[in-house]
């Protein structure tokens, strides 16, 4: 009779184990249930935060050249991260570090001189600010600076740059969205700001494969505007990893060829 009585336990015991480990799983499941949302690749920086406790890297390489008068002017970025931390439910903290080498040639001809090294540490902070509601579109405010100590000689400036801008989207239909942002930066050792403008189109072709089209640009208080465009595609490996490719180029002078590609990862809590 004891021993009946113990093997009812331990069957028991086991099966309490496994229904905590099942409830386990679908609760880190439930947390990652939802598709993830990324900054990258285009210009135009989501309307919505991570969520609490949430850690998303979002990290790539790109490649931009412009010629003029015989002289090129190449970049290739091989690191472009962002860490994205949910330190509430609607607030995140940011931090991005770009590393970059330039390249000059002259008829065709690339001089020794390169440029190497780390941008300044991108440092800021994105709150939720409304909900989307009818008309209404969603909307984030996000703010930046950027520090010259964390540069590398050949990128450092000599004061501190900042930036904000007011991050809104409407959702068109099931499949598409319209994203935009508005603002304004300081930097590169100016006083006069630049405001900032984007407009982003966003598809969904299939559930995993999306697709988006761009235009952004700023627009200098003492000097001529610059305008671009992009398009690219982005790709849902999971629902927390999505991968993502570029191309574009300026509508003003200055960008003869963009291309870019990255991955987007996030860590549930």
């Amino acid at each position: 009779m004891y021993k009946r009585t113990n093997i009812k336990t331990t069957r028991f015991i086991l099966m309490c184990i496994c229904f905590g480990i099942s409830f386990g799983i679908m609760a880190q499941e439930e947390e990652i249930v939802g598709t993830i949302v990324t900054d990258r690749p285009d210009a135009t920086e989501a309307s919505s935060t991570v969520g609490k406790g949430i850690l998303q890297i979002e990290t790539g390489a790109f490649y931009t050249s412009f010629e003029k008068d015989n002289i090129k002017e190449e970049v290739l970025g091989f690191n472009t991260t962002l860490l994205r931390y949910g330190l509430l439910e609607h607030l995140e903290l940011r931090l991005g570090w770009n590393f970059e080498e330039g390249r000059t040639s002259v008829n065709g001809m690339r001089l020794e001189d390169i440029t190497s090294g780390f941008s300044p540490l991108l440092a800021g902070a994105k709150i939720d600010v409304a909900e989307e509601n009818g008309f209404l579109p969603e909307i984030a405010l996000i703010g930046h600076i950027f520090l010259p100590l964390s540069a590398s000689s050949d990128y450092r400036p000599e004061t501190t740059g900042v930036d904000f801008r007011f991050s809104l989207s409407h959702t068109l239909s099931e499949r598409s969205s319209l994203g935009y942002n508005i603002g304004a930066q300081w930097g590169s050792d100016s006083p006069e700001a630049a405001y900032i403008y984007t407009l982003a189109y966003g598809y969904s072709i299939t559930e995993n494969f999306g697709f988006y089209a761009e235009l952004y640009g700023d627009m200098p208080e003492d000097s001529s505007a610059n305008h671009y465009w992009d398009a690219g595609f982005t790709y849902l490996l999971l629902k927390n990893l999505q991968l993502d490719a570029t191309v574009g180029s300026s509508i003003t002078e200055g960008q003869d060829i963009l291309l870019s590609a990255g991955v987007s990862y996030r860590i549930p809590k």
